[in-house]
This record gives structure tokens, sequence and C-alpha cells, in this order.
């Protein structure tokens, strides 16, 4: 069977990434894409799309039949699920079976056999493949008997689905019930199935899984482990192949059960044999995921090997090579997410006003956002995986890390800081990585570690103001012949203040021909302004020169240098009273849906009590009290959407 048009049902980077494989292998490719996602870079990059009309994921990736209705009005031969969505939906590959299409995958039984956690683990049991105990939590099972028998601490899972999603860490008997209900209700928003288990928590392992191939001639072999230790909410951010734990002893053992787990379900196409490594070197079976994984660059940069190019030739009857490729070198990808770290990771939105990552030798980017692209509420907050490819584990992480400094990332908030300090930290550079590194390692520390420091700071001040005064030389109708910063009275300095994050920046400054005299909140700064335009800066100030490339969208002005990036707000000379929100204020920490109201206005509160639920992202957020008092006003309800920064309660003191 050989295919000619290629429908991906997916979105973002994950599809731009398989249709440029398929595109090289002269496959004609067919994209769809929800309304919020009219404008992103990977519809243009099919031969042809499809609008799947609404903006929720239920509403429009997870219609298998919208999505089977566009293959069929494109003329596709075939569908990749990508990863998320549809990929471990066994209905939909035996739909896709059913109307005549080649789904690119393993066989709709293994996908079920597979999704199911439960099932899949006593399958591996059966197989011989080491697994941890565990108990389904069905109506009439005794939680708390059950949770004593596997033994404290616990995690309750969600059985089909992944990602984090549908999972809690219970430490005693006190949060089970909460923990089973929270689990319960975000896998069914997140899978459409509210089924959990309990399963025994390894303390700190290491997350370590193997990349197995299979083809439609009863052949599965790997492709070497991947770690995938570092994780937040139980979502990995940085994954690297191979790991710094695994000798070649231990990579046999886990491959070859990997291997054993493949073959037991006759396995074809690309999946992955997840594990949890423990500190004495015994590992259990996690999960299988039967789909393309989001870290599947970093195995194709130790081997050579296109994965989405071998999935498409088992698909159409191909065997695999008689001989595989051996490691060569090491990589280690990263995460690039808008999200705010300090505030606990809370997913944020906006508009990329410039986006640039550099591709250096040795550096890859996968991504599905461009200069102008929209990060919205609807999808995943993932801007980028970033990975490098190095001769050592530690060429590798130097090299990405400098990638990721190198980047302009204009107008959200991201986890870029957070992933430099990872890459340079001394426990991660000796290879210390396991689930608890971000337990060990304040994440909001690591990432201040990272940021540029208060000097940096007032240096990106000064450029911002320097390129500000350029720019409105730039654009003056009159005497536009005068020097940049030129004045009748050079005694009175010229005045600009930004904010930048939680400060403050007082700039006054003047300028005499090539020299600068400034102030920045009363310290002093004096150099030489070598150019200054609207977007560059060349100055150096006590005898460093450094270039400051200035980039300004709207009222935002972003600074980005060799001592880090700025983003920085004018701050107008007169405020507006009518942006102030009440003393007592509970405001929205990200756009997202009101899922539950846990107060009534005039309850009185205490400290750390639940207000509010928000859902952003496949995600909860709660909004908690942050002291004793009345809730006064209530101003959202269940089932309406809030925005960043809006008041949603309103907390007086009392009580």
């Amino acid at each position: 069977m050989t295919i000619n048009r290629l429908l991906i049902a997916n979105r973002g980077e994950i599809a731009a990434r398989i249709m440029k494989t398929a595109h090289a292998l002269g496959v004609a490719t067919v994209a769809v894409y929800s309304d919020p996602d009219a404008e992103a870079p990977y519809v243009t990059l099919a031969d042809e799309a499809v609008r799947l009309p609404g903006a929720a994921p239920a509403d429009t990736y997870l219609r298998g039949d919208l999505v089977l209705a566009a293959a069929a009005a494109a003329g596709a031969d075939a569908v990749h699920p990508g990863y998320g969505f549809l990929s471990e939906n066994a209905a939909f590959a035996r739909a896709c079976a059913d109307a005549g299409l080649t789904f690119i995958g393993p066989a709709p039984g293994t996908i079920a056999a597979m999704g199911d956690k439960i099932a899949a683990k006593a399958l591996m049991a059966e197989a011989g493949v080491p697994v941890l105990p565990s108990v389904s939590v069905t109506d009439g099972v005794d939680l708390t008997g059950a949770a004593h028998q596997i033994g404290f601490p616990l995690l309750v899972k969600a059985a089909f689905g992944g990602g984090g999603r549908g999972m809690r860490l219970v430490a005693g008997p006190a949060g089970l019930d909460e923990a089973v209900r929270a689990a319960r209700g975000e896998a069914a928003s997140a899978f459409g199935d509210g089924t959990v288990f309990l399963e025994r928590f390894v303390t700190d392992p290491r997350h370590v899984e193997v990349q197995i191939l299979g083809d439609t001639h009863g052949t599965v072999i790997h492709l070497f482990e991947r770690e995938c230790s570092i994780q937040r909410r139980y979502q990995k951010i940085v994954e690297e192949s191979p790991s710094p734990a695994v000798d070649r002893a231990l990579r046999a053992a886990l491959t070859a059960a990997a291997v054993t787990a493949g073959r037991a379900v006759g396995y074809t196409g690309a999946g992955t044999v997840e594990f949890v490594l423990a500190r004495d070197g015994s590992f259990f079976f996690l999960e299988m995921n039967t789909r393309l994984q989001v870290e599947h660059p970093v195995t194709e940069a130790i081997t050579g090997l296109d994965l989405v190019e071998l999935q498409l030739r088992i698909a159409e009857g191909e065997p695999l090579p008689p001989r595989m490729p051996e490691m060569s070198g090491h990589a280690i990808e990263a995460r690039l997410y808008a999200e705010d770290v300090p505030a606990g990771f809370v997913p944020v939105t906006g508009t990329l006003h410039r986006f640039a990552i550099p591709e250096t030798p040795g550096i890859r980017v996968d991504t599905g956002f461009r200069d102008g692209s929209v990060v919205s509420p609807h999808y995943d907050a993932m801007l980028a995986k970033v990975s490098a490819h190095g001769r050592t584990r530690a060429d590798a992480a130097r090299r990405l890390a400098r990638a990721l400094e190198q980047a302009e990332i204009h107008g959200v908030t991201t986890n870029r800081d957070l992933l430099v300090a990872i890459l340079r930290e001394p426990g991660f550079l000796a290879g210390a990585t396991d689930t608890g590194y971000l337990t060990r390692h304040d994440p909001a520390a690591l990432a201040a570690s990272a940021a540029p420091g208060p000097a940096a700071v007032r240096a990106h001040a000064l450029a911002a103001a320097l390129a500000r005064q350029a720019r409105h030389r730039a654009e003056a109708a009159v005497l536009a012949t005068l020097p940049s910063g030129w004045r009748n009275v050079f005694s009175a300095p010229q005045r600009v203040a930004y904010a930048a994050g939680e400060g403050q920046y007082a700039v006054a400054y003047r300028i005499r021909g090539d020299t600068v005299t400034a102030a920045v909140n009363g310290a002093p700064l004096e150099g030489h302004v070598r150019e200054a335009t609207p977007d560059r800066v060349d100055l150096e100030i006590d005898g460093t020169r450094r270039t400051y490339r200035v980039h300004q969208a709207g009222a935002g002005t972003y600074v980005d240098a060799s001592d880090g990036s700025s983003a920085l707000a004018e701050i107008p000379r007169f405020g507006d009273p009518e942006k102030h929100a009440p003393a007592g204020s509970l405001l929205a920490p990200m756009p997202g849906l009101v899922l539950r109201v846990l107060a009534e206005p005039g309850a009185v509160v205490r400290a750390g009590q639940p207000i509010l639920v928000l859902e952003a992202m496949k995600m909860e957020q709660i909004v908690s009290a942050p002291a004793d008092g009345v809730l006064a006003e209530l101003r959202a309800k269940a089932g309406e959407q809030v925005s960043t920064g809006q008041v949603l309660a309103v907390l007086e003191a009392g009580g």
C-alpha cells in the first residue's frame, strides 16, 4: 500500500514536523484547523487545509467524525494522529480502517490494550515485565483498605490518558478522598473517562523510557532509552538520550523488557515503553504510549533516523532495516512553555510579538509559532521543543543553554530562565536527575538565578531609552537634522521610566556626542554610544561593550543582549485610576473557565480556603483566600470564561 495524501489529525509543531517528512517523501499533506488556529504556520505549510469549526478541543480536534469527513473531502488515503488528541483513541483508529484510511500507528486492539493502564499492567505482568502494585478504584472499592494495601505515599492515576493529567500524589489517608475526586474530574475532562487507580509511589525515581519500533512482519526492535525525569506537575520539561544513569548492563535489561512488552501486544509502528527506575537499579513498567512521543527528536539526534519516515514506511508494509544504527553522541531537549514559573507554572496567554530561536549547528527547533502568533487558552502552552546534539552530554547542555539564551521571545512570559538554569546547574551536569529534582531545587530560585540581575536590567533600561530617543528623532517632523538627544539646556536630563517584573527603573540621561551620562534609579552609568537606532544600540558601559537588540511592540519594549533579556513597559507620566481593582480583590491568575464556585457571598472564609476553581489548557487552578475575611463580592460564576487579572471576588477583613 502506498501513501499519497496524508491528513494530519493534529495541530501546531507536531503537525508541521510530520508535514516536513511527508513532503520530503513526496507525500501530499492535508491539515485540519480550529478557529483559533486559522493563522497558525502549519495550516499554510500543508498542501490543503480543512476547517473544524469551533475552538475547544472537544468541538474540533477530538471530533473523530469531523476529522474523517475532512479526510474524505480532501481525498486523503492515510491519517497521522501525531500525539495527544486522537492519537491513542482505539475507536478512532478503528473508524479510520472502516473508512478505508491507513492509520499511522499500531492496530486498534493494541491501542485499546495499552490505553487502559489497569489492563496494560496486568498484560505486562503476565509477559514477565516488572510492574508496581496497584488497585483499580471502582464504586464498591474500600479506598482506605486499598490504600493501606499499597502503602503511602501513593499515586492516584487516570486509567486512560497521560501527560500528568488526572494524577495526584497522596501522602497519607487524610487527602485520599479529595485526591480521587480531583483526579477523576480532571481525567474525565481531559480524556473523557474518569476511571482512576491507586499505584505504589516510588520516591524520587528516574523516569526512563525506551523507544520501540515494530513492523508488520513481526519484528520489534528498540532505539535505546531516553530519560525524562525533570518534570513539573508530572509533565516532562527536559528530556535526554542516553540516560546518564544507565550503563550497558542496565540498558540491555531495560531494552529487553521494552521489546518483550512490544512483542506481547504485536506492536507495529513507533511506540514508547515507560519505566520508573529506582535508586537500587530496579525498574518497573509505567505505561506504553502507542504513538510518537513529544521527545522523539533526541532519539533522532543520536541515531540519525527520522521516526516519522519510519512510521510511514512501516504503514506502507516495509520491513525494518536489517541493521539499526548505534548511538552517536548525546542529545538533550527542553520544552519551552508560555508559563509563569514563580507563580507555580501558571499557563499564560498573549501575542508573540517576536519569536526567534537560532538554529545554529547542533540545534533543532520544533515549533508551531512565529512572530504574531497568539498563545490561546484552548491548547497546551508549549511554544517549542529546542534540542541540542553534542559529542558529550556537557557539550549538548552547553549548546542548548546558549541557544535558549539567544532566543528572542517577546510578548509572553516563559520558562526559558528555568531551562537555562537547569542546564547549567552542577547537579544536573553531574547526572543527578530524578523526578524529585524540582523539589530539591526551587524552580523560582533557579529561574531567578538565570534571569538578568539588577545591573543588567538597568543597562537594558538605558538601552531602551536610547532606542526610544532614536525612534522619536527618526519620526521627527521638524528639525530632522538635529542629532539624537540634543537639548537646548544640556543640564536638564531626559527622563523615562519603565516597569520590569516587580520593579521600576527610572532613567535620566544626557547625550553629548557619543558620550552618555545617565542614572537609573539613582545608580550612575556612564559610557559611549557607538550606535543608537530604534532597534539596535551599540553601547559601552564601564569599559564593556554590548549590542542591545531593542524591539518595540505597543507599550512594551523588549531588550535582548549577551547579559540576558528584559521585558520593559514604559510607565505613563499620569496613571489611570480606572485600572485599580478594589482592595481585597482576588484576580484570575490566567484566562480560563470557571469550573466551580466553592463559597457564597457573605461567607466567612479562612486563609487558604478555596473560593473558585478555574480550568485552562486542561489543568485546574484553585483560587484561594489569601487571608481570613468575609467574601463581600463574588463576580464570577460557574461556566463563565474569565481573562487574566479579572476580578473574581472581593474579600473584606473581618469574620
